[in-house]
Order: C-alpha cells, then structure tokens, then sequence
C-alpha cells in the first residue's frame, strides 16, 4: 500500500531552493520509500550496504566523483566523512539545487554531522510514521482555524479509537497489515541493538531498556529527571543523556511550558510524550486493544496521540511544531496550546466519548486570563461527533 505522503510537497519545495536535502526521522518511518518515488530519477545508494559503506569510508572522493548527476544516499550518518566532501562538491558548483539528497534514522548523528559541514547548504526535514489524515487518505485538519469551527464532513474511519492506538502508524504495519505487538517486539530491539548502542556504546541494554519502560509510564506526564534516575539505579546525567537520544531518535517528543504567566508562578518542567501510540501501548505491556478499556493509562495514550498527530501537521510541512501546555503553580493546566503569534489556540483533550460541562471551565479560564474570552478554542475527545458548546469547538478523534 502506497499512500501519500504529506512532506512530499514539501520535499519538492526543497529541492527548488537548495543544493541538499536531508529527510531524518525514526527508523521505518517510510523515509526510503518516500525519497525513491519522489526523486524516481535519481541514483540511489544505501550506506547499510557493507561493500557501499567501505568504499564510502576508505575513498569518499572516489565514492562521491563516481555520480555525474543526482543521487540518493542513504543512512548516510554511515559514513560521516562524506559532508566535508558534499560540501566542497555543492561549493563548486553556482546551481547545483538538489543535487544530494540525505536520509538518516540516526538525527542525533546526522544533525551534527550537518551543522558542522553542510550549515547554510542543506534543508532539513522530519518524517515520522504515517499520520492519521495520510491513512485516511485526506487532507490534515488546519492548525491554523483549529477552535474556529466544527468540521461536518469528518467521517468516521473503519477501525475504532481503541484499535487505532493499539497499531500504531509504523507504516510496515500497514504495508502487509501485520500483527502489531509482534513487529513492534521485533523494531524495539532492532532499535536498542543498532541505533541506542551505536549512539551510546553502552553494554547493558536491559538498563536502558528499564528506563524506556519507565519513561512510558510517565507519558503525558511532567517528567522529572531526578525521579526516573532514582528508579532506573543511573545518575540524573546518564538520565539526561538517555532522554536526548530518546528525542533525538523521534521515540519520544518533549512539550516544553507555554512562556505566557498571566502574574502567575508556571511550572517549568516539560511533558513527556510518545510519538507513537502502538509502540506505547507495546511498551506498557498491552496485549490487546480492549485492553485499553480496563487500564489506567488510557486517557495518557490517547493524549500521546494527539500530541503526535498535532506534531505531524507541523512536520509534514516542514514546520517546526509550535506546541505547548500551560500549567500554573495552583494546579490549573492547559494540555495544549498551539501558539501560531495570535491566536493562541488552547486545547483540551479527554479519551472519553462523553462530553460534560466540566471540560471547557479550564478553557474558559485561560482565555479570560489571557483577555480574549471570546478566543478560539478545542475540545479533542474519543467520541465520534463534532459541534460547538461553549465557545468551543468541539472535534472527535479521527479529524486530526
């Protein structure tokens, strides 16, 4: 199954305005698959390849003179040596827009790799797995009239909330509609066992692999450092380090505080949130999607979700994701605002399929905090109808 993908566009955009582009993103994103049939033309090249990578890493000048035209390299990070000599390339020449494009899984690698050599030359752009609007095959909701109004053409998709949580959007799972608890068992080990020991060299996964589980307990929540440390038996600089690579690795995504006081003390620590819901649910243990509806960490899944789904509209479009959360020292908390300058959209969001007025009073807090009590806002729940209550733009699940 071949969808389409949304950074497509954005890809071509790219590739008008500079000589390089590097698409990163988690390992089994769809970032090969989406580079090969937008630049269909193009050389392609795989550094995973032993004998590629050797000639890549004993001779990148003759690797690289051995391309007269365009080319693909990918998991390029494999072969760090190649960004000086891309770089001395794409100086030579006035118009040489897009004449490289990169892919990585490694971001942490490959970004440094970047913004040593290749800062200024390259554009650099994020996929993560499929977005829920890419499934559907339809356009993403607009971040930028969310809380505006109800959307009343949204249909309702074949799978239900719970199942939809429960899979995940790693496209191989979709691909050849795979068992998702199994391809998952199989894509966190590859991921422990090639990029975590590569990047951190470290010996004893079943440690690391304890702090991932503890970090998937506390999705949704405020993450403190000093606590996961303390259960995880490693200092709160190895927990800082674990956590970078983690964000690095697009497994994790932090929702940083939302600088607007009001006079009020805020809380300053961020949220912690999964980019995926099928590889939370995997690392909690779930067995099944009626699971969810007997365990506690439901309504934490389900905001994971949104999170991941808001963060993607950005993404796709090659936008750094303006998202965050608000929260003050007397326990009041916003989930979400989406800060686009003005407005300031807020955002609330209940698993529940039940709506009850209690819901928007935080919502109608902070607007009147802020002075513009008549602002747009949302209200984001597990049920399937859309409408208006309160000043509020009310959205189910599946029009994100």
């Amino acid at each position: 199954m071949m969808l389409k993908r949304t950074l497509g566009k954005k890809l071509l955009e790219a590739v008008a305005k500079y000589p390089i582009v590097t698409v990163t993103g988690p390992r089994q994103s769809g970032k090969t698959t989406l580079v090969r049939s937008v630049f269909s033309s193009y050389k392609y090249i795989s550094l995973e390849l032993p004998d590629q990578r050797s000639f890549a890493l004993e001779d990148p000048r003759g690797f690289l003179g051995q391309f007269d035209g365009p080319v693909i390299l990918d998991e390029v990070q494999r072969a760090p040596d190649l960004f000086s000599y891309i770089q001395v390339i794409v100086d030579e020449y006035q118009d040489a827009r897009g004449r490289f494009i990169l892919t990585g899984s490694q971001n942490f690698l490959l970004l440094q790799s970047i913004s040593q050599s290749l800062a200024g030359r390259c554009a650099v752009l994020h996929l993560l797995p499929f977005s829920l609007a890419e499934l559907l095959k339809r356009e993403p909701i607009s971040v930028n009239t969310i809380g505006q109004s109800v959307l009343k053409k949204a249909v309702e998709p074949k799978k239900g909330l719970n199942e939809t949580l429960f899979t995940g959007f790693y496209p191989r799972i979709h691909d050849r509609n795979l068992t998702p608890n199994e391809w998952l068992a199989n894509y966190y080990q590859t991921y422990l066992e090639r990029d975590v020991r590569n990047i951190l060299n470290i010996g004893d996964l079943e440690t690391f692999s304890r702090f991932i589980r503890l970090c998937a307990g506390r999705s949704g929540q405020l993450i403190s450092l000093s606590a996961v440390a303390s259960d995880s038996g490693i200092s709160h600089t190895t927990a800082k380090r674990w956590l970078s690579v983690l964000e690095a690795s697009f497994i994790i995504a932090l929702l940083r505080p939302h600088h607007e006081n009001f006079g009020k003390r805020l809380i300053k620590s961020p949220k912690l949130y999964f980019l995926d819901s099928g590889l939370l649910c995997y690392l909690l243990q779930i067995q099944s999607p009626k699971e969810l509806n007997h365990r506690a960490e439901r309504g934490a899944i389900f905001e994971s979700f949104v999170f991941s789904e808001l963060y993607k509209n950005f993404a796709n479009r090659g936008l750094q994701p303006s998202l965050y959360y608000w929260r003050d020292s007397a326990g009041h908390e916003v989930d979400m605002i989406v800060d686009l300058g003005i407005p300031r959209i807020p955002i609330e969001i209940k698993s529940g399929q039940t709506v009850v007025s209690d819901f928007f009073d935080i919502l109608q807090y902070w607007r009147e905090l802020w002075g513009k009590p008549d602002a747009p806002a949302a209200l984001i729940y597990g049920g399937n109808d859309s409408f208006m209550r309160s000043k509020t733009a009310v959205y189910p699940w599946f029009v994100l």
